[in-house]
């Protein structure tokens, strides 16, 4: 009986939004893949939709306060530890080494990675309970609890799902009640790092490329000086004359079916809907994503306690930072780098990850008008 009051509350709205996302990604994965050696993966795409939710469903119904206290350092540490053997017992793929294999899936840790560290720094925020945040005592860990996969995953290179770790430490700190002069700081730090490779590019371009991974650079140059290797911006120009080609009801999709777009069916999925859906098809998918956060901001609103606000923000950041940093790529807005759009771009590890989200973020809409556990009480479960 619980379990099926339970299941009562699940918000099914967001449910249909996620159903909606994934059947626009699976349409969009068939349309880029079709007739190539990768066609049919769009059925592999909806098998683990399928099998993804199960978990969850199942993390909706259990209450998330579970994943707080003791368990949130142990679900942080096999985080790390993932991350950890992704250096030794990686595969290596295109120089980069991000990916476990498991049988035939391959796990791509980052990715849980930052479920295990927004749930931590939950809790961690969570125990001040709106307080203002202390330089030495909730600064300070919280900024090593960052760190240590944002640097980690660095180094694999993954410039982009390090630099998601970025906006949802910024977000979660806002909401958890930092001073605006540590904000104010952070913010600063963030925009000189910036300015310094600004500068470094046109004052002293040896120097810089002495300090960052040569494709990081080459993308750099892309975006800064379009028109100073064609090889180097071949995917941006691309990407860019297919969004726009597409109109306003969309197109045949030549540069698709051509091949001009690398990772149409990944990373550049936004092309695929860009150019067979024109800007009706794109402003669907934004409205949906749109919808989607506002109803997690709701449900973070309405949360029982900070923690589980906090835990929503820092997925809520998570979701918005991607989506903007994806489709702000494509279209020349931003440099390009490795990020999936969520629901949409073909990937394991991604779409797991961003179920698991919402699974925690309907379990704090269904356990709101229940009891709040406290700490002593959490730790004898």
């Amino acid at each position: 009986m619980i379990v099926i009051r339970h299941f009562s509350k699940i918000d099914k709205s967001m449910i249909f939004i996620v159903l909606c996302l994934v059947a626009i990604g699976t349409v969009a994965i068939y349309e880029a893949t079709a007739g190539t050696i990768l066609d049919g993966i769009y059925m592999n795409y909806l098998k683990l939709f399928a099998i993804f939710c199960i978990p969850m469903i199942i993390i909706a119904l259990i209450d998330y306060q579970i994943l707080l206290g003791g368990l949130s350092y142990i679900l942080y540490a096999l985080g790390i530890g993932l991350l950890v053997l992704v250096k030794f017992f990686g595969e290596n793929v295109n120089g980069a080494v991000r990916w476990l294999s498991i049988g035939s899936f391959q796990l791509q840790p980052s990715e849980l990675a930052k479920i295990c560290t927004v749930i931590l720094i939950a809790h961690i925020l969570g125990k001040r309970e709106g307080s203002e945040l202390r330089f030495i005592r909730d600064l300070v860990p919280v900024g090593i609890i960052f760190f240590i996969p944002f640097f980690l995953i660095l180094e694999q290179p993954d410039l982009g799902s390090a630099l998601v770790f970025v906006g949802i430490l910024l977000s979660m700190l806002w909401m958890g009640n930092i001073r605006l002069l540590y904000m104010l700081i952070i913010v600063g730090g963030v925009i000189v790092s910036i300015s310094a490779v600004l500068w470094l590019y046109y004052a002293n371009f040896e120097l810089l490329s002495s300090l960052i991974k040569p494709h990081q650079l080459s993308r750099i140059e892309a975006f800064l000086d379009p028109t100073s290797d064609p090889n180097k911006t071949y995917h941006v120009q691309n990407a860019k004359i297919a969004i726009g080609s597409g109109g306003l009801t969309g197109g045949e999709g030549n540069f698709i079916k051509n091949g001009f777009i690398p990772y149409v069916y990944s990373d550049s999925i936004y092309v695929v809907i860009g150019e067979k859906h024109g800007f009706i098809g794109s402003a669907v998918l934004l409205l949906l994503f749109l919808t989607l956060v506002y109803r997690m901001v709701n449900i973070a609103y309405d949360s029982r306690d900070r923690a589980g606000a906090y835990m929503v923000t820092g997925f809520i950041a998570m979701i918005i930072f991607q989506v903007s940093v994806n489709i702000g790529m494509h279209i020349g807005l931003l440099p390009l780098t490795g990020i999936s759009l969520p629901f949409i771009s073909y990937g394991g590890s991604s779409l797991l990850t961003n179920m698991i989200a919402i699974g925690i973020v309907l379990s704090i809409k269904v356990h709101k008008d229940e009891v709040v556990v406290h700490e002593t009480e959490r730790k004898s479960l």
